[in-house]
């Protein structure tokens, strides 16, 4: 896709409003990559408008999302506000991410990689060099600062990993430790 369908996916995806910060933070994200890769002279002028509209879509919203991150297809800030994600992360497609959120750095040193069709909840934290994998949907106000295989819920602070295949049988608050026995 180029900038223009990216920018167009991205304001149906928030609400088809140019009052949604999270549009505005996305926009500002998609013209940093894309001037990122221009020839020099675009690049230099295309890194000051984007210094510029980065510090307004900051200083307005709390959002923090940096052109360095990788990002995926239909990514979507669902709320706005206090969100927080470091330059080194990896965010696979179709990832849903509530306000107050932080993907960065804790006591290792690196950023976490975030497989394909995550949902996170609000106020949660996920740090360090760890992997989510698909599928996987994080609690609100939870840290998690473990690998989190695909399939599977974190809660809680420490997170806790469970595990729900969907089965009616099966009660969705089945620990991923007592499925390996």
């Amino acid at each position: 896709m180029n900038l223009f369908d990216d920018l167009r996916s991205d304001y149906q995806r928030h609400g088809r409003s140019l009052r949604n910060m999270a549009f505005w933070a996305m926009a500002t994200y998609r013209f940093g990559r894309w001037a990122g890769q221009q020839p020099a002279p675009i690049r230099e002028l295309g890194g000051k408008v984007y210094s510029c509209l980065y510090f307004i879509v900051e200083a307005t919203s709390g959002i923090v999302l940096n052109r360095e991150a990788t990002i995926g297809e239909a990514f979507h800030l669902v709320h706005s506000g206090n969100i927080k994600i470091h330059p080194s992360c990896v965010i696979g497609n179709r990832v849903g991410i509530m306000q107050d959120v932080t993907l960065g750095e804790g006591e290792r040193s690196g950023a976490p990689v975030i497989g394909d069709d995550v949902f996170i909840g609000a106020g949660a934290k996920v740090l360090g060099p760890i992997t989510i994998g698909d599928r996987v949907r994080i609690v609100a106000n939870s840290l998690v600062i473990t690998d989190v295989p695909s399939d599977c819920t974190a809660i809680g602070v420490p997170a806790r990993i469970l595990r729900y295949t969907g089965r009616p049988s099966e009660a969705p608050q089945q620990r991923l430790d007592e499925t390996k026995s």
